[in-house]
């Protein structure tokens, strides 16, 4: 819940958790029914912090961590070296830095924030920042520039160089090109004087904020100067006047010129002057103007009087007294008629008032002048009793602000004051810093102002003492820094692991998860959430891996308030401290079904290439062949014990046509015999005399194996058939294993004799080997065939099987 004070540069209030009535009421340990919130509730969980002024620099500036570099307070005579090319935000203050030179930023290319503030800086050179062509906030105020330097920066928003030593405001010429600049700060205590034409290179560019002074009293001003800056918004003066004070309205009139909005006067009056004639009379003629803001400044009530009655009949929306010391030098204090004029002030503020007298201060004027007051802010006034007279005559008022004061229950709702009719309208309050105790009392005091939708009771001494029982209407509550224990439901800095996929709040606005130990968060975690405007979840450890995926890439990070500065990697190790706002993971490495997508055509094109090579470089049969002698291996241990008693006089008895002698007699023969193998080859080894039929039967019995040369001849011919049919019948009865068949080349079905149909059938069942042309394929084909006919010995027992031919290529397609 943040007040809205448009005089304060930040007032930072944070953590707000959106809660719906459906987790209350809650079981407390003490059994005692604790909440009941009907509607929505905003429970604060984080301390209250509050910043004077932020440095708006940072924001504009640094997107890591990693970009901020600390030098301050070191001791440093020179600009250290080297410093991380990737540095944004660079802080060399309190040291005893004199000068810098030209290579003093070198290789910075992406600096864009350098202060130098309490270092001695006497001297800058021209080529100093020539290496910084990204500087947009410039600081280098509290040194001793004897002169205002030129600067030819043309990214420079914001550029500081109050209290330093030159005598005159007078800005360089190069000023005109700095056509971005947006706030710029001078001051120094030997100017004294503001001439005619001191900013007149600031007339064309877009600067909006102007704070020129350093407390010092000026001497002169020439009617003019400021009125040249056309596009001036917003107005600081750190200046006091007394005595002469022509020239204050002489200012006024001039920023009138200039269509100027806000104004702010620091230390407008010292401690010892007495205000004599009307300075402020020019606030009634500035038709633009609508906020004002007096701070660090002694008022007595006589002034008071004067300057209030200005106010009245001035445009003004906006009234701010900053840290003011009030004094009463009228008898009867401030007294103020009725006058008959509309009023079109709407927020007044009182922040920081002070008074040396022994009693309460007196004001008697009319209030009725500002009933349409919707903003009023009266905090570090020592309020310890609500003034509930001037209240009540201001039935417009929305917001009410009553932090930082001596504030308890009796004070606030004391039996003279009804909380109804005093505030119909209320629909923010702010009791924060003051001495509230009993959150029971204040929930049912509550039930009184049923206009009341925000309320903020932060940074009291508040107990969860009883039932709490809060009006239908109040949707935000702020409880952090108090004396609650762990009975009330907090969210940050816990030690919260994960945030619930199935949360389901959908009224909540805000949620604030920081300082816990939250590794990442999920998309499913803000499918509950459909209202979430503003999400706090920095200072976390998150993990940066796809789980951090979808909330770095799509996640709206203009409702994230801490981005990205408190949002860093800690796992893994070689990503910790990286922001996470750098941690660019690809969608393809995260995403499954996008994996999937793009691997699946890839696997396929690859699957398609290597088979189309194994195609093209003759993996087929090279796989046969494998397998061939995989299979031999096997059975030659599985029927190892089959033929113990059993012994050959030949390794394999050759069965072929004599019209393929040729490749038997050059190849097969001269092949397997060289290698020590024993052939029963039928030109040479039939016994003369005996019956060709015999011949057959005796040496097909006495050989390991019988290899038959299958080809076209091979079929045509009478006693090839004998030989077949006497090799199978022989497999049938004593070894299965006994036939080998060499293809010599292709026999097309429709040539087999229909006495072959039998070795139709026997190809399908077994395997057989082809002779290759290829050489290199011949070389595997003798190592799978040698290794069918190998055995110990020949003339004993045999103690290796060979293997059967796989049947990967059928020869004969025709069924049987």
């Amino acid at each position: 819940m943040t007040f809205v004070d448009s005089h304060q540069l930040s007032e930072l209030l944070c953590l707000q958790l959106w809660m719906v009535s459906a987790i209350m009421p809650t079981k407390r340990n003490f059994g005692t029914k604790v909440s009941s919130l009907s509607g929505t509730v905003v429970i604060t969980c984080l301390l209250l912090a509050v910043a004077a002024k932020e440095d708006r620099g940072v924001k504009l500036c640094v997107t890591q961590r990693q970009g901020i570099k600390d030098f301050s307070s070191q001791n440093l005579t020179q600009v250290p070296s080297p410093i991380p090319e990737e540095t944004q935000y660079l802080d060399i203050s309190h040291n005893f830095i004199y000068r810098l030179n030209g290579s003093s930023f070198s290789g910075l290319l992406q600096l864009c924030f350098l202060k130098a503030t309490h270092c001695g800086l006497q001297e800058l050179s021209p080529s100093v920042f020539d290496h910084t062509p990204l500087l947009k906030v410039l600081n280098i105020s509290h040194n001793k520039l004897p002169f205002i330097p030129d600067l030819s920066l043309k990214h420079l928003r914001v550029l500081d160089l109050s209290n330093n030593v030159y005598s005159s405001y007078r800005v360089p010429e190069s000023f005109q090109d700095l056509t971005h600049l947006d706030l710029l700060s001078l001051g120094s205590p030997a100017a004294v004087s503001v001439g005619y034409n001191d900013f007149d290179p600031l007339m064309n560019i877009s600067l909006h904020h102007l704070i020129l002074g350093a407390g010092n009293l000026w001497r002169k001003y020439d009617s003019g100067s400021l009125a040249k800056i056309r596009y001036l918004q917003k107005f600081s003066l750190h200046t006091a006047f007394c005595e002469n004070f022509r020239q204050f309205e002489n200012l006024l009139v001039d920023l009138n010129q200039t269509q100027t909005k806000s104004l702010r006067f620091i230390t407008f009056v010292p401690d010892d002057c007495q205000v004599s004639g009307n300075p402020f009379k020019n606030l009634r003629t500035m038709t633009s103007i609508r906020s004002l803001t007096l701070e660090n400044t002694w008022i007595n009530s006589s002034f008071m009087e004067m300057f209030v009655k200005n106010v009245w009949l001035s445009p003004l929306y906006n009234l701010s007294f900053v840290n003011i010391t009030y004094n009463e030098d009228t008898p009867d204090g401030f007294q103020f008629p009725a006058i008959n004029h509309s009023v079109s002030l709407s927020s007044i503020t009182f922040r920081g008032i002070n008074h040396y007298q022994y009693r309460y201060p007196t004001i008697n004027m009319s209030f009725e002048v500002i009933s349409k007051l919707t903003y009023l802010k009266f905090s570090g006034t020592g309020m310890n009793i609500l003034p509930c007279k001037v209240m009540s005559v201001l039935p417009s008022l929305e917001t009410l602000d009553l932090s930082d004061n001596l504030l308890s229950e009796s004070g606030f709702w004391w039996p003279m004051c009804s909380h109804t009719s005093t505030f119909p309208k209320l629909q923010h309050l702010s009791l924060s810093k003051n001495r509230f105790s009993s959150l029971s009392f204040i929930s049912q005091k509550m039930k009184e102002m049923n206009t009341v939708a925000s309320l903020d009771l932060s940074f009291n001494s508040i107990i969860l003492d009883g039932a709490c029982s809060w009006p239908i209407q109040l949707t935000q509550l702020s409880l952090g820094n108090n004396n609650l224990g762990n009975e009330v439901f907090r969210l940050s800095s816990n030690s919260i692991q994960v945030i619930p996929a199935d949360l389901n709040i959908p009224a909540l606005t805000s949620l604030h998860v920081d300082q816990n130990a939250i590794t990442s968060l999920s998309k499913e975690v803000f499918a509950g959430l459909p209202r979430l405007k503003a999400l706090k979840a920095g200072n976390n450890p998150f993990f940066c891996s796809c789980e951090s995926y979808w909330f770095v890439t799509a996640f709206n990070k203009s409702l994230v308030l801490d981005w990205p500065l408190d949002y860093l990697c800690s796992s893994p190790p070689a990503l910790a401290g990286l922001s996470l706002s750098e941690y660019k993971p690809t969608k393809l490495s995260c995403e499954a079904w996008l994996q999937a997508a793009v691997a699946l055509p890839a696997v396929i094109t690859v699957s398609a290439c290597l088979a189309l090579l194994f195609y093209k470089c003759d993996g087929i049969w090279y796989t046969k062949m494998l397998w061939v002698w995989i299979r031999m291996k096997r059975r030659g241990k599985q029927r190892s014990n089959m033929l113990t008693n059993v012994s050959f006089f030949y390794h394999a008895f050759l069965s072929y046509s004599h019209q393929d002698s040729d490749w038997v007699d050059n190849q097969l023969v001269p092949s397997l015999e060289g290698a020590g193998f024993s052939l029963c080859v039928h030109e040479r080894d039939f016994v003369p005399g005996e019956w060709i039929i015999d011949n057959i039967i005796n040496c097909v019995e006495c050989s390991y194996k019988t290899l038959f040369v299958l080809s076209k001849h091979f079929v045509q011919s009478e006693w090839c058939n004998y030989e077949l049919f006497f090799a199978q019948h022989r497999a049938l009865s004593v070894q299965r294993d006994s036939l080998v068949f060499i293809l010599l080349e292709p026999i097309p079905a429709d040539s087999l004799p229909k006495r072959f149909l039998k070795l139709r059938s026997l190809l399908r069942q077994q395997t057989y080997l082809e002779w290759p042309k290829d050489e290199r394929k011949q070389r595997v084909f003798w190592v799978n065939l040698k290794s069918m006919l190998h055995v110990a010995d020949k003339s004993v027992v045999l103690k290796e099987v060979a293997l059967s031919l796989s049947d990967t290529i059928p020869l004969i397609t025709d069924p049987v």
